[in-house]
């Protein structure tokens, strides 16, 4: 029997992802039409054994989650349920702490994944090569390529070529250490919990000699169940003949900040030719003319004379007028482009308007389309002192008047603009 863990985070994390994480936890933000967690649990409940899915943060349970999780319960024919931590205890620390629920019922091996990666997701393949590789006691990181430059954003991988065994493993290194990059997604035996044990009885020593009488106990409590499994467990592990490293060349990206989400949309609405056809859209009579991959909810009402896509999602309820031209966007609930106006490479907020021949364009993120192996740069807001150019992004209720253009730039919720702007956080 399986099980799997989805580490959602909490409201401080996510930070890069406003104005639109005030409107809704980042892990329910809809990419390529539905919340971006249901992409993690469909994959979950896929594998034949799967008997709970858990899902771990430190967002107070509200009815927005609790929905989700009981729709996606009931959808998916599989037990989920959400563990609320007091405090944010890091990757390990979250799993350690409610190891007595992932054991429960005695799982084989589980899954832990980060909700913020998009993902084909290859859990077969990775339970195979868990098989193939070592004994039962080996645990399995998934890993893909990325170029020298960008592999020092992420966890870094020296294997073994022969066994896939993991040798040396570093977090973020500041100089080159190795092309094969962590993707946030793990396959776990219970042995797991021991070496975690280890660290965390170690943190507790350390606090008691390092204990300041000045303190309180609670929060040295605390701060010794704060476990990172990249920087404390993988690297201890890594040489010792327990981690190995499955490669995917598949899709795969990080959802950090919201101009990664039409990057994730993109790859997503391409997987659906294969996993989901019926959620394309496809030229019908009467209806809005789409170009390439393009998501549109049935509840939404587009006149026949716009041109739609590639890679646009747009939300339920959502009005577009005659002549309107959308591309590279997700538009979200409720949001109004009136006739003849334009949208590029943005996300439209809840319930926003767009005015008659308005132009809303941002400056997409994209990776470097001739590296293969290059990933989606996560962009600081600001370089040498100037917004960098990125997409655009409309909080929830903006409302933008006819004919302005509104350039790179950022809104916050619940304004009414009366110019264009450029390269402007509109606070």
């Amino acid at each position: 029997m399986l099980k799997a863990v989805i580490l959602i985070g909490g409201p401080q994390k996510g930070t890069r992802f406003r104005p639109l994480s005030f409107e809704v936890p980042k892990p329910l933000f809809p990419v390529a039409g539905v919340p971006m967690l249901q992409h993690h649990i469909e994959a979950c409940s896929k594998l034949p054994n799967m008997k709970e899915i858990l899902v771990i943060g430190f967002y107070q349970p509200n009815e927005e989650l609790n929905r989700f999780l009981s729709c996606a319960q009931q959808d998916f024919k599989v037990s989920i349920r959400y563990l609320q931590e007091y405090a944010a205890l890091g990757t390990g620390g979250g799993i350690y702490h409610f190891r007595d629920q992932i054991l429960s019922g005695g799982p084989e091996a589980f899954f832990v994944m980060n909700a913020d990666v998009c993902s084909e997701f290859p859990l077969p393949e990775m339970l195979d090569f868990q098989k193939e590789h070592g004994d039962a006691y080996s645990f399995v990181i998934l890993g893909t390529t990325a170029n020298r430059k960008q592999s020092l954003n992420y966890g870094c991988i020296v294997e073994n070529e022969q066994t896939d065994e993991v040798l040396h493993y570093v977090e973020k290194p500041s100089t080159f250490v190795s092309d094969i990059i962590n993707c946030g997604i793990y396959l776990f035996t219970p042995g797991v919990f021991q070496h975690i044990g280890a660290v965390f009885q170690k943190n507790q020593q350390d606090m008691l000699l390092y204990y300041d009488e000045g303190e309180e106990q609670s929060n040295g409590w605390h701060r010794a169940e704060v476990i990172r499994l990249e920087q404390d467990i993988f690297t201890a592990l890594a040489g010792q003949g327990k981690l190995y490293v499955y490669k995917t060349a598949r899709f795969w990206s990080q959802i950090k900040s919201a101009g990664s989400a039409i990057y994730a949309s993109r790859l997503y609405l391409n997987q659906y030719h294969k996993t989901h056809p019926e959620r394309l859209a496809t030229n019908r009579e009467g209806g809005p003319k789409t170009i390439g991959n393009v998501y549109i909810h049935p509840t939404s009402n587009i006149d026949p004379t716009a041109v739609i896509g590639p890679n646009v999602s747009i939300g339920t309820g959502v009005t577009i007028g005659a002549g309107v031209r959308v591309r590279e966007s997700i538009i979200l609930h409720g949001a109004t482009l009136q006739d003849h106006s334009c949208v590029l490479n943005s996300i439209v907020g809840w319930d926003s308007t767009i005015g008659k021949w308005a132009r809303v364009e941002g400056t997409p993120s994209d990776p470097n389309p001739n590296d293969p192996y290059s990933k989606i740069d996560s962009e600081t807001l600001f370089r040498d002192g100037k917004l960098t150019p990125s997409i655009t992004i409309l909080g929830c209720n903006v409302n933008i008047p006819s004919e302005v253009i509104i350039l790179n730039s950022i809104v916050l919720p619940h304004k009414d603009l009366n110019r264009s702007f450029k390269n402007q956080i509109i606070l």
